[in-house]
């Protein structure tokens, strides 16, 4: 019987050596302190650099991020709080210096020197200054009730409006007056003819050519009054003036391919 109460007991004392620690469930998880202290450090550095507690130590924050695994909840958490630090040390409140900000480092955010223009933000209230008017010149003032009041008046605005009705006349359409001696028609002989300027077509016969075609040539100021003048003497066929010596039917170096080019492009 003394036998059987010893072997129980060791049984037991074996038993319980061998069981786990259980942890203090009424403090819950990360209630043990050291979140607590590593908020501290983190504010501290902020907020001049101040050594950390003893109880943390006293390595940066980033340290943690690079030793996790990329994606894994540590660096995850890592990377939080450096966003958080960052922004805590850009929205420093008015009146406070921010050491970060005056040092020109760099949080990535925008929000320092490195990142924005360095001016100071315009801060919008009713009680800002109105901003300065400038009048440019050219442009019209019409729809500036001031300038145009100071201008002109209603009673002005209906004499005016009264002088420009006086004035208004409606024009009745009319019938357009037929041509009556209007000569032979430039355009119908281009396109009635086909060979090219200088073939010869009609037969010229007479003495000094050449100076009957410059002087004759020299009466009109272009070439088409001079091709209307050469059909309505007899030309073709006749050339009494010698304004045609080569016999092509073309008075004064007067070409037909503008004439033919426009009725094959239309």
């Amino acid at each position: 019987m003394m036998k059987r109460v010893v072997l129980s007991l060791a049984a037991g004392v074996f038993v319980s050596a061998c069981a786990p620690t259980i942890p203090e469930s009424g403090r819950g998880v990360g209630f043990d302190g050291t979140l607590a202290d590593l908020q501290r450090q983190q504010d501290a550095q902020l907020q001049g650099g101040i050594p950390a507690p003893a109880s943390v130590s006293a390595q940066p924050l980033e340290s943690s991020s690079a030793a996790a695994p990329a994606g894994s909840a540590a660096a995850t958490a890592a990377e939080t709080r450096r966003v958080l630090a960052a922004t805590r040390a850009s929205n420093t409140p008015v009146g406070t210096t921010n050491t970060a900000a005056l040092s020109g480092a760099s949080n990535g955010l925008g929000n320092d020197q490195r990142t924005n223009s360095g001016q100071e933000p315009l801060q919008a209230s009713p009680a800002n200054a109105a901003p300065e008017l400038v009048n440019v010149a050219g442009i019209s003032r019409e729809n500036n009730f001031d300038a145009v009041s100071n201008q002109r008046s209603i009673e002005g605005d209906a004499a005016r409006l009264a002088r420009n009705r006086a004035q208004y006349e409606v024009v009745q359409p009319q019938a357009l007056p037929s041509r009556t001696n209007t000569g032979p028609n430039v355009v119908a002989y281009a396109l009635q003819t086909s060979h090219a300027r200088g073939t010869q077509v009609y037969r010229r016969i007479g003495l000094n050519k050449a100076a009957k075609f410059q002087r004759a040539c020299a009466q009109f100021a272009t070439a088409d009054e001079a091709q209307i003048a050469f059909l309505a003497q007899g030309g073709p066929e006749r050339d009494r003036q010698g304004m045609d010596p080569d016999g092509d039917g073309f008075a004064c170096a007067w070409d037909p391919a503008p004439f033919r080019r426009a009725a094959q492009q239309g």
